[in-house]
């Protein structure tokens, strides 16, 4: 396999973990295999950068005299919010040129003012979506999934994710096995995947207002395996369905069928990730009543089955 370089641009007020874990993944796959990546990192002048915590990062040159790479990873930060033009001009010439192009969290604002994700599908942090999507109307923003690949391009949501998407391009440059020790290595989960959620249904949906719709959810989610419709959910908040159905949506901004189908996906895939129990025991703990039902739901989320997604998901630590 061709050595592939890696150029990961740094700025001031960039964040350091979208810098430090992806690279820490590069690098750890270049020290198992070596000849497989060559790193670098530049900042406009090639002076060091401060980064959005008071860390001081000393890039290796400077981009003016930075050789195309084949992987261009544009991290995010404060920094992000109002770049240096000259930044914007350099990632317009230069993006294009790179085989794959790659941001991190806010990184993907850089790339969108710099025209390179015109027509593309794209995520960022969440709390940024609909900002890029405001900002940058010609760019396809999803704000679910904690990585999006959209031909050449990749563009991950926050912090994090950043590790995520570097495991998945180092399992597609060397092959699983290679990833899977780095996650090992590093304590993560190998890996998750891209469509996932980008946090919990406990914060993705909003905290209803009134007790007893907030009772309502912590039963949801403590009980996934009991009957959770409508009618009964209801009852139990002392509503008529019809005033309880509205209510909730309103104050959780998703109807309760949506937030128990999300619950129960949520409870079963960390069941599949964390505990012994068969595919058979899981489907009806977390309310789907049979492995084919589950089946059903994880193919439509995720695209994979549930005995699939345990293979490739589950830590080595479990096994």
């Amino acid at each position: 396999m061709p050595q592939r370089s890696l150029l990961f641009v740094v700025f001031d007020g960039v964040q350091s973990l979208d810098v430090t874990g992806p690279l820490e993944v590069f690098a750890g796959a270049e020290a198992h295999t070596p000849g497989t990546y060559r790193i670098r990192t530049a900042s406009l002048d090639g002076a060091p950068v401060r980064t959005s915590s008071g860390l001081t990062l000393v890039p290796d040159e400077a981009l003016t005299g930075a050789a195309d790479p084949h992987t261009l990873l544009v991290p995010g930060g404060e920094g992000t919010h109002a770049p240096d033009p000259r930044l914007i001009d350099w990632l317009r010439v230069h993006g294009p040129r790179a085989a794959r192009l790659v941001s991190v969290c806010t990184g993907a604002f850089l790339l969108a003012a710099a025209g390179l994700l015109d027509g593309r599908r794209a995520t960022t942090h969440w709390a940024y979506c609909e900002r890029l999507a405001h900002d940058r109307p010609a760019v396809r923003v999803d704000p679910e999934p904690i990585y999006v690949r959209d031909g050449r391009v990749a563009t991950s949501a926050g912090v994090t994710s950043g590790i995520d998407l570097a495991l998945a391009l180092v399992e597609e440059d060397l092959d699983r096995d290679a990833a899977l020790r780095l996650a090992r290595h590093l304590v993560v989960f190998l890996r998750r995947p891209g469509n996932q959620a980008q946090f919990s249904v406990q914060l993705a949906a909003q905290t209803a207002l009134r007790e007893p719709l907030r009772d309502v959810q912590r039963w949801i989610t403590e009980h996934p395996d009991t009957d959770l419709n409508v009618e009964a959910l209801a009852a139990r908040a002392a509503l008529s369905p019809r005033h309880f159905a509205r209510a909730f949506r309103d104050e959780t901004g998703v109807t309760p069928g949506r937030y128990v189908d999300r619950v129960r996906l949520e409870h079963a895939r960390r069941l599949l990730e964390d505990a012994p129990d068969g595919v058979e025991e899981i489907s009806r703990a977390s309310g789907y009543g049979t492995p084919e039902a589950m089946r059903r739901a994880f193919l439509k989320a995720f695209g994979t089955a549930p005995a699939e997604y345990r293979r490739r998901f589950r830590p080595a630590a479990v096994d």
